[in-house]
């Protein structure tokens, strides 16, 4: 199973690519997604769209994990980001992934043991979970948490799907 695991950003959207066999983790590739500040919101969103796509395109993905936004105290920032995080769901789903999400603490808890975990702890039990793995950026790193997340949790989200049905 290759799993893609996104950390959406408006400036910055990390992703990771994992692969999985039975219980044990490979580190495929990681990297960002970035939207160019000058341009417009609407061009940056097509900027992020289009950058995952490639994403996907190249690493051929067969589901696919996005970290849930939290809500900053300023409100345009929130707003962006949430629009930022729909760009970054809509391309896997129109890609036929199956797309999980993930609140940023399970993702902390299933990768570090706690929710509350800093940033540098997440990198770091990232690249102990991946050996190989460098993680480029920390929201690479984030990426590559949240696809593990998935890894762990991919099977509780379809029994959870089909009981809804």
């Amino acid at each position: 199973m290759r799993i893609l695991g996104l950390d959406p950003g408006l400036r910055a959207t990390g992703w990771g690519v994992i692969d999985v066999v039975d219980n044990r983790l490979r580190h495929v590739a990681d990297g960002v997604v970035r939207s160019d500040a000058a341009l417009s919101l609407a061009e940056r969103l097509v900027q992020l769209h289009d950058g995952v796509n490639a994403v996907i395109a190249e690493w051929r993905p067969e589901e696919a994990a996005v970290e849930e936004t939290f809500v900053n105290k300023n409100p345009e920032s929130t707003l962006k980001l949430g629009q930022a995080r729909g760009v970054v769901l809509l391309a896997p789903a129109r890609a036929g992934l199956r797309v999980g999400e993930y609140a940023a603490a399970l993702v902390k808890q299933s990768v570090v043991g706690t929710g509350r975990a800093a940033k540098e702890q997440v990198g770091m039990m990232v690249r102990t979970l991946l050996p190989g793995c460098l993680a480029a950026t920390p929201d690479a790193a984030d990426a590559l948490a949240v696809a593990i997340c998935h890894a762990h949790h991919r099977n509780t989200q379809k029994r959870l799907a089909g009981a809804l049905r």
